[in-house]
């Protein structure tokens, strides 16, 4: 083998490894907004995950009762983007906590699929341990990439439901959409793998995916809850991946509200 090829081969798995985080993983360090702007209360908290990371947080609470809705953002942006889905929450009954993944907002660290599971079993913890929220009133909602984070929690942690949001079945799968010429398998190092996950759910399901989604196919979301043992409910939203909630207004909100306040 001669030396060009021995300088090859690692240069070009290296950029590989960069290739995949950067296809992955979308973050802004730059806080927007807070929900202060909204004319909401709420706490300013930093986490700390099991590893040490800081993990940014708002709680924004509602009632004494109320269902509390932990949020997994997917992957661009940070929680400052999601604030009309914090007010899609309010509607629906939902008192919420957001959190920004490790390299996200003002979360320290880089992010890779374990970090991200340890930030937001961090948040659930703070939820369960600080906020003494019981199991039953806890949900956890994931959304694009954060469904795969909020399916690994609802296995690490007891809730009162799992609700999957224009979720993708792994990175491998969506590799092969995206970039069909790649080996998906051999490379694909982050896999996010909810469908060989969701199985083993012990807490009731809700999946909402629209057909219009352009970005995780519609026939995804199908094959989740399909895989699911149950209860689980089908909610088909409308519009694009990231209006689905907003194109579909109260059709997404009655459905949330529904499934949050049903009997535990």
């Amino acid at each position: 083998m001669t030396l060009w090829w021995l300088l090859a081969i690692p240069g070009a798995w290296l950029f590989l490894r960069w290739f995949e985080r950067a296809n992955l993983y979308f973050p802004s360090r730059t806080l927007e907004a807070d929900p202060g702007m909204l004319g909401l209360a709420f706490e300013d908290l930093r986490l700390a995950a099991a590893d040490g990371t800081s993990v940014h947080a708002w709680f924004v609470p509602l009632e004494e009762r109320s269902p509390v809705v932990l949020f997994c953002h997917g992957n661009a942006g940070n929680i400052s983007h999601r604030l009309d889905k914090l007010l899609a929450l309010r509607r629906a009954g939902a008192a919420a906590l957001f959190f920004d993944y490790r390299g996200y907002g003002r979360s320290s660290g880089r992010p890779d699929e374990q970090g991200t599971y340890l930030d937001a079993e961090a948040a659930y913890l703070w939820l369960s341990e600080v906020k003494r929220v019981p199991p039953e009133r806890l949900f956890i909602l994931g959304e694009s990439l954060g469904g795969a984070v909020a399916m690994e929690l609802a296995l690490r942690r007891r809730a009162g439901g799992l609700i999957l949001e224009s979720t993708f079945t792994s990175v491998v799968e969506m590799c092969r959409r995206v970039f069909p010429f790649l080996p998906a398998r051999l490379i694909v190092r982050f896999r996010y793998d909810t469908l060989s996950k969701i199985g083993r759910l012990a807490a009731p399901l809700l999946v909402m995916h629209s057909p219009e989604d352009e970005i995780v196919p519609f026939a995804m979301g199908r094959r989740l809850y399909e895989a699911a043992p149950g209860p689980k409910t089908f909610m088909e939203l409308r519009g694009g991946h990231n209006d689905g909630f907003m194109d579909s207004g109260p059709v997404y909100e009655r459905a949330l509200a529904e499934f949050i306040s049903r009997p535990a």
